[in-house]
């Protein structure tokens, strides 16, 4: 078995050590942990499926998803879909995958199933038995007389392709973007070396398991350690406290809107906190504003250790590091994983302090995109892949994500970044949360616009916000439009999102 193989990446949590918790449920040892993924392998190569086959999987959030996905990365190819989805998104989800296999909870009355039966999709049911440990679960084909498993599991190579994901297609069709045994197993490493992680550790998942944030910092780097991950059935803010009382995490990691649910439940939970000191928390996926940073570090006592990924990576590209190296709020910090450098449009490399397009290359990053040469030629350039995101590097190599290059708002020909007027908006003390954004304009081409959570029992006019943007930054930077919501709609995986937002909120 090689070194670069996931089977062997979870090889390091003894036997009788806790791999994987979740609510009320015992925990599922290392031993039984191993044990589970080779009999899932092989029931799943009984049936003819093997090494580098699609298999999607639609499970709720929780330690059976994280099992399940773990059994199927190391053997076939993984394709976590979100449960959510609609007939229609899973017709296209799983003809563009080219599924062979199915997987859903026993009982599930998904739509995804008749899609399967309708195309032709092997279906198979997981089932948990009464009083399984957390996790623990048998897979059972519908519809055909029971295969016998395969007398050893078919182990993935390095080179396979191990998990399948799409990109989130806010412009665009999404594109198909296959992730090899090497490429998870690297970022796992990564994100393990970047935190530090031990057998010590226990991380409280409240990440979505069909998003590469939750599957890899989530759970895979966490047990590549020894470490025990506690799966949730997803974010609750009313339950996140309880959860953590009976977790006793050491750390966690979210997306910003996740930390700022947190924050606003957090006065009332300060003796569960006080009992569970995190070691430290993390937040990825999209940029944190510094003004939460700093709450939450004065809530939980524990340094936040802000990241920056993407699926292209395998997640991670750069992390603030621990203490005692020093963190730069505002900034993702430094490379963490692949090689981070800053490129201009002609592709040449830029110095420090000069802003273009942040570009990566390593073992973590995928090979390029599948049955699409058009978008790897445009994503490719002399070895670099091109993240779409705009930034700067500077001296010390911290770098500053100053936007994505299609988020840039251009209002006649005046470049704006959403996320510096975001940040000069958050300053106001009545303000929980933002989204700046572009909206269309008939002579500009876009305008700035905003959308804003007050904080409870604030009260804020558009012309007074305007004008506390107004003495801060330039006027064509000052919104034009600004929306008082008492949600911001969200991505699937609880990502604010600009593109497509004025759409959304009927500004078209």
């Amino acid at each position: 078995m090689t070194h670069d193989t996931l089977i062997a990446l979870l090889g390091a949590g003894a036997d009788d050590a806790a791999a994987i918790g979740a609510p009320a449920r015992p925990a599922l040892r290392f031993g039984a942990l191993r044990q589970l993924i080779a009999d899932t392998l092989r029931t799943l190569n009984g049936l003819g499926i093997g090494r580098n086959d699609r298999v999607a999987i639609v499970l709720n959030n929780g330690p059976e998803m994280a099992c399940c996905f773990m059994a199927c990365a190391c053997g076939v190819a993984s394709a976590p879909l979100n449960p959510a989805y609609r007939t229609d998104e899973f017709e296209f989800y799983l003809s563009d995958l080219n599924a062979k296999a199915l997987i859903v909870e026993a009982g599930s009355a998904s739509p995804a199933i008749d899609v399967a039966q309708k195309m032709g999709v092997r279906v198979v049911d997981l089932v948990v038995d009464a009083d399984a440990p957390a996790g623990a679960f048998r897979l059972v084909p519908r519809g055909v007389a029971a295969s016998a498993p395969a007398a050893a599991p078919a182990w993935a190579e390095p080179g396979d392709v191990s998990m399948v994901l799409h990109t989130s297609g806010t412009t665009s069709r999404p594109k198909i973007v296959p992730l090899s045994q090497r490429n998870l197993v690297a970022s796992a490493r990564h994100i393990a070396r970047t935190l530090r992680f031990s057998a010590a550790d226990r991380g409280l998942n409240v990440m979505p398991l069909f998003h590469i944030h939750g599957l890899i910092a989530g759970v895979l780097a966490p047990l590549s350690a020894g470490s025990t991950v506690f799966c949730t059935p997803g974010f609750n803010a009313l339950k996140f406290f309880a959860w953590m009382d009976e977790a006793a995490p050491t750390w966690y990691t979210a997306v910003p809107t996740m930390h700022q649910a947190i924050v606003s439940r957090a006065k009332g939970n300060a003796e569960i906190i006080a009992r569970h000191p995190l070691r430290f928390l993390r937040s990825s996926s999209s940029s944190m504003p510094p003004q939460v940073i700093k709450e939450l570090e004065d809530i939980f006592h524990a340094p936040l250790i802000e990241a920056y990924g993407m699926t292209e990576a395998t997640h991670q590209m750069a992390s603030n590091p621990l203490p005692p190296a020093v963190r730069k709020p505002g900034t993702v910090g430094i490379a963490a994983g692949p090689e981070v450098a800053i490129m201009d449009t002609d592709g040449a490399l830029l110095p420090a302090g000069a802003t273009g397009e942040i570009v990566i290359r390593g073992p973590n990053v995928t090979a390029g995109y599948e049955n699409n040469d058009k978008a790897n030629a445009e994503a490719f350039t002399n070895g670099w892949f091109r993240t779409g995101d705009q930034g700067q590097m500077d001296a010390e190599g911290y770098i500053t994500i100053t936007g994505r290059l299609k988020e840039i708002i251009n209002r006649g020909g005046e470049k704006v970044s959403p996320r510096e007027v975001d940040e000069i908006i958050m300053d106001h003390p009545a303000v929980q949360q933002v989204v700046t954004f572009g909206m269309p304009h008939a002579k500009l081409g876009e305008e700035v616009a905003a959308a804003v959570v007050l904080r409870e029992g604030m009260t804020l006019t558009e012309r007074a916000l305007q004008e506390f943007v107004a003495q801060r930054a330039a006027d064509f930077k000052v919104p034009k439009k600004i929306l008082f919501m008492p949600e911001i709609p969200k991505g699937a995986t609880g990502k604010l999102q600009r593109i497509g937002l004025a759409q959304k909120l009927g500004l078209v």
